[in-house]
């Protein structure tokens, strides 16, 4: 027997022990990848390169504000600008859910085509969706989801609005950041609605980067002292600002991780003391042997580092398969499009199971270090 098998043997003397405490690290590894996940896809949404390039403009009292349709030409005329349309949240319900995952969105058809520019259409005519007016452009995971096809009708039942839509599939897009959505002719919702003359928000795309800070100043400057001040943002701006209504995700997944952590780090070192404390006769015997404290220190650390590292391979492959490969959409009713295990991430999680692995050990050497061969021999299996 080499030293290697005699600290092998050791580890899984007490199969179920260990067992148990594989599968506690492993767990443990899992949740803090699952929150470490969870907290950046949060905190930070997926952003497109031509994200960079839009713009959304809202009523600065409040989102749920209308703004009037008549600032179409104010902003059009304001230098930098490419396109703007009409961008009007729908928020029905389809078919017969009682809260459909997608939105929907009322926009200009011929305006909307030069906003979205790296989606590209996957199936159907997107002339088709320009001509008919009740038409609809309906994202690919949408439709995989829902098994529909091109010329299929979307009923959907309204919330915000008293009014349901009766839309036909003209097109399929996909390559978007969120390849979910569905977006109508805003015409058809002012017909619906008696024409109120309002839009929900302005989308709007700029000639490049370098001049969107001056379009957002321009743009809130046009609308200051009206009857309809508005707030221009960026796109990622105006993600992060749902996000924020949420609460501070960020702390609330910070403070659970530490506490598994924390608990994850209690139940290691305990195990880990059991163990050593059962076998303190033979560490005496080890010390009467000759053996230094430094190399029964190595053993110690090397059984307990072997557990951590095990249920960390356990637990964070298992996450990053199951989040990875799962359907994740269906999981979450449609909340999460996106769930990435980046390398980062898996990387903080073996970083946190090696520190554990290496604080466990310290309480049981720091007792076989201090007790001499007389009294380990006393000690009682």
């Amino acid at each position: 027997m080499n030293i290697a098998t005699f600290i092998a043997k050791n580890a899984v003397r007490n199969r179920r022990r260990a067992l148990l405490t594989v599968f506690s690290v492993a767990s443990s590894c899992a949740l803090l990848v699952t929150l470490l996940t969870l907290q950046r896809e949060l905190t930070v949404p997926p952003e497109s390169e031509a994200a960079s390039l839009r713009i959304i403009a809202r009523n600065k009292v409040s989102l749920a504000q209308p703004l009037p349709a008549k600032q179409l030409p104010i902003i059009e005329k304001i230098p930098g600008v490419v396109t703007v349309s009409p961008f009007t949240f729908f928020g029905g319900n389809f078919r017969d859910e009682t809260v459909t995952s997608f939105a929907q969105f009322a926009v200009d058809p011929v305006r909307f085509r030069n906003l979205i520019v790296e989606g590209r259409v996957a199936d159907g005519n997107y002339d088709d969706f320009i001509k008919e007016r009740t038409s609809c452009f309906v994202g690919a995971d949408t439709m995989k989801r829902y098994g529909l096809k091109v010329g299929d009708r979307m009923v959907f039942t309204g919330t915000f609005y008293p009014v349901d839509l009766d839309l036909k599939i003209a097109a399929v897009f996909e390559g978007t950041v969120d390849d979910r959505g569905v977006f109508f002719h805003h015409k058809l919702l002012d017909e619906l609605t008696g024409d109120p003359g309002t839009v929900g928000t302005w989308f709007l795309r700029v000639a490049s980067a370098q001049v969107s800070n001056d379009v957002i100043a321009r743009i809130n400057a046009a609308f200051a002292n009206t009857s309809a001040e508005v707030r221009a943002e960026s796109e990622r701006a105006f993600q992060m600002g749902f996000i924020s209504m949420l609460g501070n995700v960020k702390v609330l997944t910070l403070s659970i991780s530490a506490v598994v952590v924390f608990t994850l780090m209690l139940v290691t070192i305990s195990t880990m003391s059991m163990a050593i404390r059962e076998r303190f006769r033979e560490l005496a015997v080890l010390k009467a042997l000759g053996f230094q404290r430094r190399e029964l220190f190595g053993f110690i650390l090397a059984e307990s580092f072997g557990l951590a590292v095990m249920g960390a391979l356990v637990g964070i492959g298992g996450a990053w398969a199951l989040w990875t490969f799962a359907d994740l959409q269906k999981m979450t009713n449609g909340f999460l499009v996106y769930f990435e295990v980046t390398p980062r991430i898996i990387a903080w999680g073996a970083a946190v199971a090696a520190a554990l692995g290496i604080i466990a050990a310290i309480p049981p050497s720091y007792a076989v270090a201090h007790t001499s061969v007389v009294d380990g021999l006393k000690t009682l299996d």
